[in-house]
């Protein structure tokens, strides 16, 4: 019998990886970085929850880094088997995975500076460019609908997943697995995208599974319907409602499709007479490195308003790459759309612009997609006054505003009607890549739709299953091993930005030099009174 193990994205959009073990094979489907609060992101430096060298082969689903991110750090120790993946997942991590080596790299340099100056030990990047030049030498490209057998008595073909350019829904049989002989179908949904979407058919995979695996990250939301028009509206009265203020608008997007998508619209709206003396700017490396593929594939792209050759391209579009330009941007007072990465805010060069633009009035920024807890995104979306970026405070007084239809992922109706369409499910529906709530709101309205309750499965980190002919068993999960049962949406690295925020503001606004000091001798008290505790 198979056994399946969830080692990452349950309770949580982030980290996706799950284990097999056949009787011929032990296999990862994903193996993705985490991303969010510094609770969760350690769990990036913790051991993985298996060995690496005894993993035999991998299968992609798409390419974007929490599906991809620590597929470096597997191969540094040890992993050596193929890696599945389509050819344009493989043209993105071409550059993905070397960008990701790159921030792993000048994350550790300025930690050591910072541990050096503290007398602290200094650390080792989490992996190097050369760990991501060996994990690109690993990847094999396969073809859509085609099937192809990495091990023995095991098929794969990929289906079109919707979501990114290049992204897959896993089908797979494994056979002579169960004692009666029975051939398990499986299918991994990978990242689903919507119905509505620029560049991609819709989703597709065939019907009747053992078990699927699907992922749940907006599995407690639905958004408006819209079209592809109406969201172009929409995005052009926010950006020519954010010019009239007489600022700029910037706008965090991730540099694998958002930005593109983003791009595309915007070209649509000028065409159409709008944001003039308006200028565009596109200010991410990667983010320009990935268009460059765009625009490669731009003749087998669906839904193009405008012509391949005008794609992503005029005299209003400035593809921005060197440092020296992105700072010079900073220096621009109006009349700029800023778009760049990273998208939830809590890295790269967005924090630059944010910085020189959020504290102005007259400027906007216009969030475009899913902001995970206890990021900068999260709390620019919560309308937090006091916003702390490079350990510096900035008042939030920019008008901060909201498009919900720019997601790369299905809705909670679109998940559904996903679902309903690959029944019947004979053994039993895994819900991962969500937070807990999303996975108890979908679970109980499919419940309601027909799906046994009984075989619908939220997966804790780390627990596997026995997969049977006709049910799944729970075998539990190992303790000892990384991940936790709950994420914390606010850690204490939130709590503690938070309350150094809180603390200036409140000695800022005190009446006098003595009302400042009792503050702090009540602060200084209470730690006393705790570590005397």
């Amino acid at each position: 019998m198979a056994n399946l193990t969830f080692c990452g994205a349950a309770g949580t959009v982030t980290g996706s990886c799950s284990k097999l073990i056949t009787k011929n094979a032990k296999f990862l489907v994903d193996c993705g970085l985490f991303q969010g609060n510094k609770t969760t992101v350690a769990l990036n430096y913790e051991p993985f929850p298996f060995n690496p060298k005894e993993m035999e082969f991998m299968i992609l689903t798409h390419g974007h880094i929490d599906h991809t991110g620590l597929v470096p750090k597997l191969v540094n120790q040890g992993f050596n088997g193929p890696i599945y993946a389509t050819q344009t997942t493989i043209e993105l991590l071409d550059y993905l995975l070397r960008d990701g080596a790159s921030i792993q790299e000048s994350n550790a340099k300025r930690k050591n500076k910072k541990n050096q100056r503290r007398g602290l030990p200094l650390i080792e990047p989490l992996y190097t460019q050369k760990d991501a030049e060996a994990a690109l030498a690993l990847l094999k490209p396969v073809k859509y609908e085609e099937w192809f057998s990495p091990a023995k008595n095991i098929q794969v073909r990929y289906w079109n997943a919707g979501h990114i350019l290049g992204s897959a829904s896993a089908e797979m049989t494994v056979s002579n697995e169960c004692e009666n002989g029975h051939t398990l179908r499986l299918l991994f949904s990978g990242d689903i995208g919507p119905d509505e979407k620029v560049f991609h058919p819709e989703p597709d995979a065939p019907e009747g599974f053992d078990y699927i695996v699907c992922e749940s990250t907006y599995g407690n939301r639905k958004r408006a319907d819209y079209t592809l028009e109406g969201r172009r509206d929409a995005l052009k009265k926010e950006l020519v409602d954010g010019l009239a203020r007489g600022g700029n608008v910037v706008i965090p997007s991730f540099a694998v499709e958002r930005s593109q998508e983003l791009l595309h619209d915007i070209g649509v709206i000028i065409k159409q007479g709008a944001l003039k003396g308006a200028t565009v700017y596109l200010d991410s490396p990667l983010a320009k490195k990935v268009t460059e593929i765009f625009i490669k594939h731009a003749r087998k792209l669906d839904d193009l308003e405008l012509s391949p050759d005008d794609l992503f391209q005029g005299d209003r579009f400035r593809l921005i790459e060197s440092v020296d330009e992105s700072k010079r941007l900073n220096q621009v007072p109006s009349k700029a759309i800023i778009i760049s990465a990273s998208g939830m805010c809590d890295a790269g060069r967005i924090q630059h612009h944010l910085k020189a633009n959020i504290w102005r009035p007259e400027c906007t920024v216009l969030l475009v997609g899913y902001q995970s807890p206890g990021t900068l995104g999260s709390l620019i979306q919560k309308g937090i006054k006091d916003i702390r970026i490079h350990g510096k405070e900035f008042k939030l007084r920019a008008q901060v505003r909201r498009l919900g239809n720019y997601s790369a992922h299905a809705d909670q109706s679109e998940l559904l009607d996903w679902i309903m369409e690959r029944s019947p499910i004979v053994g039993g529906l895994f819900l991962n890549h969500g937070e807990n709530d999303s996975r108890e709101t979908l679970k109980g309205i499919l419940a309601d739709k027909g799906i046994d309750k009984e075989r619908i499965y939220i997966p804790h980190f780390n627990e596997s299953f026995e997969l049977l002919a006709s049910e799944a068993v729970s075998k539990g999960r190992d303790p000892n091993q990384r991940g936790m049962d709950k994420i914390p949406t606010f850690d204490w690295n939130n709590q503690y930005a938070a309350f150094g925020l809180e603390l200036v503001n409140k000695l800022e606004s005190a009446a006098s030099n003595e009302e400042r000091s009792k503050i702090l001798n009540t602060i200084h008290n209470a730690l006393a009174g705790h570590t005397e505790s």
